[in-house]
């Protein structure tokens, strides 16, 4: 079995799908909204410590995250709200206590929230059992917003085997973890079909600066790239162009300049459109609705 959750089927040979209020590039911005607990070693670091040990409380590399929570995220707040662009939060739950000023500025921008946890932190490692803190996560996040999420994403993309099994069971429509296509797919979990969405693991800043390191430029070059091959494509089928954003990342000032770039790039392609998450699941479950559901 090539994939247990998602059947296996060439993109090309998939069936042809609508476009959405007439656009066919579907821009999803997710911007992950991340709780970095002080008093844990870090999820990921900038600095390297001293001899190579790891220290706790690690005051750089919470820094590094600190900074974007507090200066980089009011950027990108302000570039969207001035573009009138809607936009995804892929919210650790934790930042409503954390951060409140923050959670209160994307509920009022209008912003979808989507699961990705309490802390920032592999849910598989959590105390308490993974379904604890997908449960914990979505109430709290319901209880803050008046709206129960709709999509998740795992810190890190990371599952158990069990994971699309409890999302489903807990309410959730679309899961962004298995970035298998540039189109919504159906997936299999023992409580009924979810849907995996488009999520972006290349053109994602995490990726791009802190795992792989590059200079700034590279992730407006990756995008014109994508965004090329895609205007091609949709001849054929719609698709879905899922950017990933950090605010500690893409928002430092050598950097900011790179996503007002890219914001310019799409804005410039006729046949772009930029929705949530949501969004792209009630079109997709619409335009290809699952056999004997």
């Amino acid at each position: 079995m090539a994939n247990p959750r998602i059947p296996y089927r060439l993109s090309s040979q998939r069936p042809e799908l609508p476009a959405l209020r007439g656009k066919r590039i579907f821009v999803h911005l997710v911007v992950n909204v991340e709780h970095w607990q002080f008093d844990q070693p870090m999820p990921r670091t900038i600095i390297t410590p001293p001899h190579g040990r790891e220290t706790v409380p690690d005051v750089p590399n919470f820094s590094w995250a600190d900074y974007g929570m507090r200066a980089g995220l009011p950027r990108i707040l302000k570039l969207f709200y001035e573009r009138g662009l809607p936009a995804s939060a892929s919210f650790n739950a934790g930042v409503i206590d954390a951060y409140p000023a923050a959670a209160e500025a994307m509920l009022e921008a209008g912003w979808e929230f989507i699961g990705h946890g309490i802390h920032q932190k592999a849910i598989n490692h959590a105390e308490g059992g993974e379904e604890a803190v997908i449960q914990g996560a979505l109430d709290k996040i319901a209880a803050f917003t008046g709206s129960r999420p709709r999509g998740w994403l795992s810190p890190g993309l990371r599952e158990t085997v069990d994971t699309p099994d409890l999302l489903k069971r807990n309410g959730i429509d679309y899961v962004c973890d298995w970035v298998v296509d540039d189109l919504p797919s159906w997936m299999a979990t023992r409580h009924g079909p979810m849907v995996a969405m488009p999520y972006n693991l290349e053109i994602n800043d995490s990726i791009i600066y802190a795992v792989e390191r590059h200079a700034t430029g590279e992730m407006a070059k990756r995008l014109a790239h994508t965004l090329r091959l895609f205007e091609d494509e949709v001849s054929e089928n719609p698709r879905v162009l899922a950017i990933g954003l950090h605010p500690h990342l893409i928002s430092v000032p050598h950097r900011f300049h790179e996503l007002v770039q890219m914001i310019e790039m799409l804005h410039a392609s006729s046949e772009v459109i930029f929705v949530t998450g949501s969004e792209i699941c009630d079109w997709y479950i619409q335009a290809e609705p699952l056999r004997g559901a």
